[in-house]
Parts: C-alpha cells; structure tokens; sequence
C-alpha cells in the first residue's frame, strides 16, 4: 500500500530520483480547433466569406404591423398580422357554439369539434391530411366555445396555398361518414366521464355556472354534448345545423405571419363560389337571441371515494362559485372589470404561479393568507358579444361551508367600497403585463385577430389596450366603475343569485341528501348554511315569481361539499 502511495506522489510532483520534483518549463501546447484551419487570420468583426448576408427584423413604426380587413363579395372576411418568422397561423373562426343549439340537440357543436379534420371531398382520412401537413412542418386543431368555433393550422409560410385550401376543404366539404360520426360518439362518451372523475372541479363547476346564471337561454346551454343526445345526433342533424351556420358571411379566415394579398388570393380561390356538402338552401333557422341573465341555483352531487391518484385519497372538499353578471366585451365598462378581476386575483394556497406572483391580490390578502382553512380562492371573468360573468371560486373542508360563503360573499361587497390607488396601479401593471405576454405567442395573437374581427369587423392593437388600461382611472366617489356597476344594480337583484352545489363523497358514508325546498329549508351538511347566507325563498323561485327585494346579496355561487 505503501509503495502506491509513493508512485502517486511521484506522478503528482513530476518524475526525478529520490523524491525531489523537477519542474518543467516551455512553449504552451499549441490547440488546433476544429474552425481554425477553415477561415483562418480572420478576425471577429469581419463577416466570413460565402455566407450568405443575415436579414434581421426591423422596427420602424406601428404600420405595418396593423391588422389588414377585406371582405370577399360572399361576406366572408380575410384578416390578416404580418409577423416575423418562418411559420404561420391560419384558420378559420366561425360564429357558432353551443349558444346557439336552443332549436337543435344539445351537443351538436361539441360533435363538430370532435369530427373536425376528417375525411373530406379531397382527403379520404383523416392521416391524410396530417402527412399533407406534415409535408409543411404543419400541426392543426380545432376548438369550440360557447359563441365561436375555430379551425386553425399552424405551418410554414411557404405552404400557405396548401393550407388554405386544406381548411376549406375541412370546413365546408367534410364527409361525416357513418364510421365517424360513430367514433365521435365514443369519444364524447368518454370525454364526459373524464370529465367527471377529474379531480379539479373547475371545468365542471365553470360549466354549471353558466347554466344556472343563464338558464335555458344562449350562454347557458350546455357546452358538453348531454349523455342522452349522443345517440341522437347523426349526419342529418349535423348537416340541418351547418346549413345555417356555417356560411360565408359568418366566418372569417385569419392569418399570422402571412402577405395579406397572399392571403387573399387564396381565399378567393379557395373559399369563394364553393358549393359546401350539404347544400346552399336557404337560411332560415339562425338564432339571434341575446343573453338573458336569470340567475338560480344548480347542485350536483359527486362520489369520489373511488378516484384517487395514489395511496393519498382526494380530500373533502366543498366547492364554491359565486358569480355576478358584468358586461360583454364591446362595452365601456370592459377594461375596469378586466382590471377588477385582476385586482381580485387569487389562486391556490399551496402555488402562486411562481415567486411573488398574484401574492398582493385581494383574494391572497384577505382571504388565503388569512384562513389557512382555504384551500382556493381564485376570480373568473366570462364576457361574449351580449353580457359577461364575474365569478369567484372557493374550496374548503365541508364543515366550513358557512364561513367560507360568508368570506367570499364579503368579498364582492367590499368591490362596491373605496380602491387604495397603488392597489389600483399594480392591477393595471399586472393586467398589462400579462396581455403584453400571451400576445408574444403567434397561436395567441391568430385567436385574438380572429375573435375581434368576427366580433368588431376590425382589432385594436395591443398599444391601443395598453394604452385604454393606462387611462383608466377610479370612478365617481373613489369607486371603480366595475364596482360601482355591480353595486349599483345587481346586487339588489334576487336574479343575481346563482348556486352551484357540488358535493364530494370521500368516505364511504352513503349518499347524504341535498335537498332546497320551497320554504328555504335545507337537508344535508352545510346546505342550510347556504340557503340562510343567500335568502329567504324567493331565491329559490323563478325570475317573474320574485318581487325585488333589499338584499344586499345577488350572484352565482358555487358550491361543493364532501360528505
């Protein structure tokens, strides 16, 4: 062991006799890299010879970063943002969604979704269209929400006659065989029991809210496809529908990332005089009715003593959506209720999103780092073309239900009192910085271009936004307007009140019952504290039964209880 020891100490201090080190001295090593002998003596601030010259991006002013309009002689209109990069966004935005299925089977746009980019009149199948994508780096989807469905495909710039021509193909010319409308089937069917056994409740409860503010009316028809209709809906029914939405005057083709005159080539090649699957018969079924704000209470009950993640069961968790109606995105009223929801903010009690973030909102201050018991407290705001929804929801353990109604309903009347003008200023910033954020994704800016233009028939850019959120200042007497909108009127309304009830079995205890009568008696934990924060029984009855009251409470509640 010895004589190793004493080899590695040699090899240490360099080789010499008995231990005494002989140092070394000379040239350093000459390193050849792999480039020096390519370009050589050439310095750092010379361009390389036989590269070709780089072209970089430019600013030189706001103009040529408009959004360009034109409308074709069908109504169809084509928008377009010139932006830098080798790939684009395209698609088309159509005014359909579930909104508008009062005369149809519930369900009919959540079938469309599932259906899009299938056979078509050009493609037999659907692994067709994705290898004539691919042949461009292409990706495409498709999305409906309540008021718009958009088809959108993403690839090289390049490939851009392909791709519009694609699109049409998809959109006005699609089979709808017999195989498929089968399979759609399967796949709404497993997509509502996801839907479910999903642990997070916001999809649902988000859902349900809509539904009971606006009760069988526009935006409160169901934007899943329900269970008994998924046998009804077949290609009939889907062609009936089509026919009197998708029309040329109710679509628009936008782009990011594209020549506008490219663009508009070839949508009049593509999307001009093109006779679509089912036919041009005329229109007469189209559904122009605006949002009526009714407002009730939706319950649901939940077992999920048998959905779990892992060892650790879900824990009880009552559920709670309070919502009140706000405006739509075309009015005044717009920016300060976008400020006011930022204002609110709020998140989960173990994640803020990141370091510092959100952490100064109303609903953090006043509500999560004051009640360790809260497990979530986090604001929404929902605007369409007619009228919007400004909800709040909240979770905690099912013994707490009372305390926890109360807190959040405090909330909403504390929007109604006076904003501390640095509170008002980091809600603006934040509101800012986050527009300014998802507008550097191109997919965001295509959606954006696409949803005002169908809307407004033109866009305001991103520093006009900025620009309306800077202006901003507190309302008459230190109020906000949002606040003042919501104290002036719909907190006094019975209509106002909206009570989703949701109700988790984590044990297996039984079903509890989760009863409202008529007289405002509840059966089950926590529903009586419910019914007594939110009123006596004219809550409970239709709109023209209730007589206006004094109550100084009005909204959407949501709530989910464990049991």
């Amino acid at each position: 062991m010895a004589a190793v020891v004493l080899a590695a100490t040699r090899l240490l201090r360099g080789s010499g006799s008995w231990g005494h080190s002989r140092l070394r001295f000379g040239p350093p090593a000459y390193r050849r890299f792999s480039s020096g002998g390519a370009y050589p003596n050439i310095p750092l601030s010379s361009p390389l010879p036989g590269v070709p010259k780089p072209v970089f991006a430019t600013v030189d002013g706001q103009e040529k970063f408009e959004t360009k309009v034109t409308t074709l002689d069908n109504g169809l209109r084509v928008a377009s943002q010139n932006k830098f990069g080798q790939f684009c966004t395209v698609g088309i935005l159509i005014n359909s969604g579930s909104r508008y299925e009062a005369k149809y089977l519930s369900g009919i746009a959540h079938f469309l979704e599932k259906l899009a980019f299938s056979s078509t009149a050009r493609f037999d199948s659907k692994d067709e269209i994705l290898l004539t994508l691919e042949k461009h780096g292409g990706i495409c989807d498709c999305q409906t929400s309540r008021d718009t469905t958009m088809y959108a495909v993403s690839a090289d710039s390049k490939g851009l006659d392909t791709v519009v021509g694609l699109l049409a193909d998809v959109v006005l010319q699609p089979r709808l065989t017999d195989e498929e409308v089968e399979m759609t089937r399967m796949a709404v069917q497993f997509e509502l029991e996801d839907l479910n056994l999903r642990p997070d409740p916001e999809p649902l409860l988000t859902e349900m809210i809509h539904e009971a503010a606006y009760r069988e009316n526009t935006v409160g028809l169901h934007r899943f496809c329900p269970t008994e209709n998924i046998a009804k809906i077949n290609r009939e029914v889907l062609h009936s529908y089509l026919r009197n939405y998708y029309t040329p005057d109710r679509m628009v083709l936008a782009g990011v990332g594209v020549e506008h005159e490219h663009l508009v080539d070839c949508a009049r090649k593509y999307l001009l005089g093109v006779q679509p699957a089912w036919g041009s018969a005329e229109v007469v079924d189209i559904d122009r009715s605006v949002a009526q704000y009714t407002g009730g209470i939706a319950k649901l009950e939940r077992d999920m003593s048998n959905v779990s993640l892992g060892p650790t069961p879900i824990p009880e968790l009552t559920h709670i959506m309070v919502g009140l109606e706000s405006c739509s995105f075309l009015e005044e009223d717009f920016i300060p209720f976008a400020v006011l929801n930022m204002m609110m903010g709020g998140g989960g009690s173990f994640s803020a999103g990141g370091p510092g973030k959100g952490m100064f909102s109303r609903l953090y201050l006043n509500v999560l780092n004051r009640h360790h018991w809260m497990y979530n407290a986090t604001s929404y705001h929902h605007s369409y073309e007619d009228t919007g929804l400004l909800c709040i929801h909240a979770s905690a353990d099912p013994r707490q239900v009372r305390e926890m109604v109360e807190i959040i309903t405090k909330e909403f009347i504390l929007m109604g009192g006076s904003v501390d003008a640095v509170e008002l200023e980091r809600a603006k910033t934040q509101l800012t910085s986050m527009l300014m954020m998802n507008l550097e994704s191109r997919p965001v800016i295509f959606e954006d271009v696409g949803r005002q233009v169908l809307a407004t028939r033109s866009r305001k850019l991103p520093h006009e936004l900025c620009m309306l959120i800077r202006e901003y200042r507190r309302g008459s007497e230190g109020l906000p307007q949002a606040s003042a909108r919501l104290r002036g009127g719909h907190l006094a309304l019975p209509q106002a009140v909206v009570g989703l009830w949701y109700v988790h079995h984590t044990r297996n205890l039984g079903p509890s019952p989760v009863v409202l009568s008529r007289g405002g008696q509840g059966q089950g934990r926590g529903v009586a504290d419910l019914v007594s924060l939110l009123g006596p029984t004219r809550y409970l009855l239709p709109p023209w039964q209730v007589t206006p009251p004094s109550a100084p409470l009005g909204g959407a509640v949501t709530t989910a209880q464990s049991c």
